[in-house]
């Protein structure tokens, strides 16, 4: 039987942002920067959404990390600047990923690669940690001119997929990507990567854990229940 298909988010959720670190230490003297350069980025992003920027992930994570670089009085040298971006671009995957991409997909699952980032750097950026036989279809946020979670990004991965919203269900390590998907009428999952308490007034997935192994296995249960 064909089961929903799941959507995955990159960046965090099944890549490690943690291997940035070291370069982020090297580049600025403090890997805690790592942390205020992507979170800036998000906030970036969203700005971006709702007044109808024009731009790209990747030119806002360059934008971001000019930006940092000033406010803290560094002197950011234009081969840190290359090797942290293509370090972004070099993620290896979480140690969970590959076991419970293979799950699904034995299940009778589709697994989507979605991301605000561009297609050609989602697809380097799976090709790069070696998923790309574990995803059916990456799909880009960049067609629709805006980023997650503006609520038509959820609705152009459904009209791209041919599927009605409702069907789907968005797995992310983002409190405010999984609120977004359900606010959209999409369901969600929600794999806790860094122990943050999960915003009290976001709308929350029933499926939460620290491992998507756990989020695998409670979809599975919870789709079966259904049937």
């Amino acid at each position: 039987m064909t089961r929903n298909t799941i959507l995955f988010d990159i960046n965090e959720t099944v890549l490690n942002l943690n291997l940035l670190k070291p370069k982020f230490a090297q580049a600025f003297g403090d890997e805690s920067v790592t942390a205020l350069w992507f979170s800036t980025l998000l906030h970036s992003s969203t700005v971006a959404s709702l007044t109808g920027l024009k731009t790209g992930f990747a030119a806002l994570a360059a934008d971001i990390l000019d930006n940092i670089a000033a406010r803290k009085d560094i002197n950011l040298s234009a081969s840190d600047r290359d090797e942290l971006l293509a370090t972004f671009a070099s993620l290896a995957a979480h140690d969970d990923i590959k076991p419970a991409l293979t799950h699904l997909r034995e299940q009778g699952y589709r697994t989507i690669a979605f991301s605000n980032s561009s297609l050609t750097l989602i697809n380097k950026q799976i090709q790069n940690a070696g998923l790309t036989d574990y995803f059916d279809e990456v799909v880009s946020v960049e067609e629709t001119g805006s980023f997650k979670p503006d609520p038509k990004v959820y609705q152009f991965v459904a009209n791209h997929l041919g599927q009605p919203i409702s069907s789907l269900r968005l797995v992310a390590t983002h409190d405010w990507d999984t609120h977004g998907a359900m606010s959209a009428g999409m369901m969600a999952a929600y794999i806790d990567r860094s122990g943050t308490p999960y915003h009290p007034q976001y709308l929350k997935p029933a499926i939460t854990a620290t491992n998507m192994q756990q989020v695998v296995e409670q979809i599975i249960k919870e789709d079966s229940a259904s049937e």
